[in-house]
């Protein structure tokens, strides 16, 4: 009965609380986004181009040169390709570990902060549900103070229940969005790298035999 009492007296303190946290969330959620659009940005290059010169470079056995062409590009498909390259002297398979690992790296780096965006977009709607039941106890409780008779407060308890499941989607939905607009972005990026890298790696392994 003591919990139950404790909490009846959580929900009478109202959900705006919940509006709030709700609030700093997507708050939260829209500083992560604009971050990491600002270091996909960043790290944009012409990766058809840089495969271009980098074979160019590649054919005439200038190692060195590609190797310098690709540490100059900000992109992570380039730091693919020149991990491999890094070590050439060390033989194909050498190459491939490194270009491996720097896969991994360039993956953990895109990802960084997505997973609080992930956990925003699939929480958020209970967030917003919690608000939503704690409105409707204190519906119950101005339903029982007005004697049964429909109120303004009952209407205003009714109505901020609902509000607080509407907020907790419309925050949801955006997180939702752009997270799985990220993942395709990094999934696409690191395929490219992956590509880069097998160029190189085939030279490599020509080169030796």
């Amino acid at each position: 009965m003591e919990i139950q009492e404790r909490l009846t007296s959580f929900a009478m303190m109202g959900a705006t609380w919940v509006m709030w946290l709700l609030l700093g969330l997507s708050i939260v959620g829209l500083a992560i986004l604009l971050e990491r659009l600002w270091s996909f940005s960043r790290t944009r290059d012409d990766v058809a181009g840089l495969r271009d010169d980098i074979m160019k470079r590649l054919r005439t056995d200038d190692v060195q040169g590609a190797h310098a062409r690709l540490t100059s590009s900000p992109s992570y498909e380039a730091r693919i390709a020149a991990a491999g390259l890094e070590f050439a002297d060390e033989g194909p398979a050498a190459a491939e570990e490194r270009m491996q690992g720097a896969t991994q790296l360039a993956r953990l780096n895109m990802e960084k902060r997505l997973a609080f965006l992930g956990t925003i977009g699939s929480n958020a709607p209970f967030v917003g549900l919690l608000g939503t039941v704690i409105g409707i106890i204190r519906a119950f409780a101005e339903l029982d103070a007005s004697g049964g008779k429909v109120s303004s407060g009952l209407m205003t308890e009714v109505g901020e229940a609902l509000v607080a499941t509407a907020i907790g989607i419309l925050v949801a939905l955006p997180a939702v969005a752009a997270f799985n607009w990220m993942q395709r972005v990094i999934k696409a990026r690191i395929a490219r790298g992956d590509a880069l890298g097998r160029e190189v790696l085939a030279h490599l392994k020509a080169a030796r035999s």
